[in-house]
Parts: structure tokens; C-alpha cells; sequence
């Protein structure tokens, strides 16, 4: 059972910076992928963004440990990484990773994900389309089953990287449809280097990671960002491997959230992001009525939590 992480129980191990030994030429996306003795799932995240990509892209892995040979593996594929010998948490992972970027567009995604073809020409579309910096895109995941708002489901293609039916996936590609949804928050995403770096990306205090999602968010709206935008041709398939389900301290997102801006995450998501709904292009302003007020009220509560 994962006990409570406090805030002032982050400190984050070395992390060594290993730059591949070539660029990747002609790169769109830098696509930062944190991996926790997860080689199996890594390695077909990385081999269906070779192999399904349209456009060259630079990966960077953040190894987390490595000792089930995770780190030789990326190593030999000649791959840009980061590494710390014990787990940083998403937070320093992403961001130790993301600091080596060649590229304009950061590209954030998990381990436990396949892009399926296509996933990259969609959301560079989307880019296009909006014609400026101040975005946040998502891809829509194909998940066996839960709830996640701007996903397919349940499709159910295989639940590890040993009983993933591959083919059939593909096969069945062209009905996996939905259209462009609100809210994007969390991974996959894409954001624009330049706002990435204004923000200063993860937020450390919400290590390791629980509540990093939205409060990205947050900080890019804080930033002027108002397109959240779910991309419904952007697809990776999703195992839903659970690395919060290790004997790690996890942190209380939801009360670090509410006492760093003083709402819920999820009037944020819901009301503000609108999570799921059909996109209609950039968001409006915050709503200030009734529900805001009361959104306030409950986010005051966690001052109040020993």
C-alpha cells in the first residue's frame, strides 16, 4: 500500500544527462518518454513511433533505475536519455529529459502507449491550424477500458505487450474514430518549446507526479493559453500499466492543487478545460458564477487539513 508523500519529502536523486552521439535529422517532435523497469512496454513505444511515425522525431528516455535492462537497451539503440539511479518521480523525469530537446515541439508520452499511424501528421495538422504557439494538444487514447474523458473505449487490443494483438489493432484502425475533443491535460500531449519554457514545465512540488498533469495546465492558462485541444485522429493505443501501483509514497495531487490555486482539479478540468466535451475551438475565460464561488469554498477546505 502506497503511503502519503509530503511535499517537503522531495528531493530528487542525481539524474545524468546522456545526449545521443548523432541528432536525429530533420526531427519535428522531441518525444520525452519516462521509464521505470518498464523495458517490454518501452521498447514497442518506441519501435511504433519508428514505425508509425510520417516524420523523423527525436525520442529522449528518462531512465528511471534501469537495471532490468532498460538502460542498456536504450543505450545500444543509440537513443538521447536521461538517467537516475533510483526513481525521480514524473516531474524531474520529464523535465530532465525534456531539457535535452532539439526540437520545437515537446512531445510528452508514456511508456505503456503505441502510436498508431498517423498519431503524428494529426497533431502537426492541428498545429498548423492554429497558427500560433499558445496551444496544448493531446492524442485520444484507445483503452481497454475506464473512464477517461476524449477516449475509445472499451477496446481491448491486449492488456501487456505479451498478449497485444498488433494486427488487429491496425486492422480495425479506420472505425477507431471520434472527433476532436476538449480539455487536453495529459499524455499524450504536445506544447510548444517556448511555453514549456515559460511555465518552467512539471511542477516539482507535485512529486512524484500525482496532479503534474492539470497543474501543467493550469500554468499554461495562467500563461494565455486557451486551445485544449483533444486531437480525435491523433491515436495511441494505452495499457494502462499502473507504475502508482508500486510500493511508492504518493503525493495528495488534489490538495496540492487546490491550495496552489485555490480551486479543485476538477472544477478546473470540467468546468474551465471542459475535459471530453466536443472541441469548439479556444476556450472561454473562466467562469465566475455560483459554481466558481463554490469551487473556491470547497478548494479553501485543504487550509484547514492537518
Amino acid at each position: 500500500m502506497a503511503r502519503r508523500h509530503r511535499p517537503l519529502e522531495t528531493f530528487a536523486p542525481r539524474i545524468e544527462a546522456c545526449p545521443a552521439p548523432r541528432a536525429t535529422p530533420g526531427a519535428r517532435f522531441t518525444v520525452v518518454i519516462p521509464s521505470w523497469n518498464n523495458l517490454s512496454y518501452l521498447r514497442l513505444c518506441v519501435e511504433s513511433i519508428r514505425r508509425n511515425s510520417a516524420m523523423a522525431h527525436q525520442v529522449v528516455v528518462h531512465v528511471n533505475d534501469g537495471s532490468d535492462g532498460t538502460l542498456e537497451w536504450v543505450r545500444a539503440e543509440g537513443l538521447d536519455h536521461t538517467r537516475s539511479e533510483s526513481n525521480a518521480g514524473v516531474c524531474f523525469a520529464v523535465n530532465a529529459a525534456a531539457a535535452l530537446a532539439t526540437t520545437d515541439l515537446i512531445a510528452y508520452m508514456n511508456d505503456d502507449m503505441y502510436a498508431c499511424p498517423g498519431w503524428d501528421v494529426a497533431l502537426l495538422d492541428a498545429v498548423d491550424r492554429i497558427g500560433h504557439e499558445r496551444f496544448m494538444l493531446s492524442g485520444t487514447m484507445i483503452e481497454p477500458g475506464g473512464k477517461t474523458p476524449g477516449s475509445i473505449v472499451p477496446c481491448d487490443y491486449g492488456a501487456d505487450p505479451a498478449t497485444f494483438r498488433e494486427r488487429d489493432l491496425l486492422a480495425d484502425l479506420d472505425r477507431l474514430r471520434r472527433a476532436d475533443w476538449s480539455g487536453a491535460t495529459s499524455p499524450p500531449t504536445l506544447v510548444h518549446r517556448r511555453m514549456w519554457d515559460l511555465v518552467g514545465g512539471y511542477s516539482v512540488e507535485f512529486s512524484p507526479g500525482m496532479g503534474s498533469d492539470p497543474d501543467l495546465s493550469m500554468k499554461l492558462w495562467l500563461a494565455g493559453v486557451r486551445e485544449f485541444h483533444g486531437v480525435g485522429a491523433s491515436r495511441v493505443y494505452h495499457f494502462r500499466h499502473k507504475t502508482v501501483g508500486r510500493e511508492i509514497a504518493l503525493n495528495d495531487g488534489g490538495e496540492r492543487f487546490a491550495l496552489k490555486y485555490g480551486l479543485p482539479i476538477s472544477y478546473f478540468l470540467w468546468d474551465v478545460l471542459r475535459w471530453g466535451k466536443d472541441h469548439a475551438g479556444p476556450l472561454p475565460e473562466m467562469p465566475r458564477g455560483w459554481r466558481h464561488r463554490w469551487a473556491q469554498a470547497r478548494a479553501f477546505r485543504y487550509r484547514f487539513t492537518p
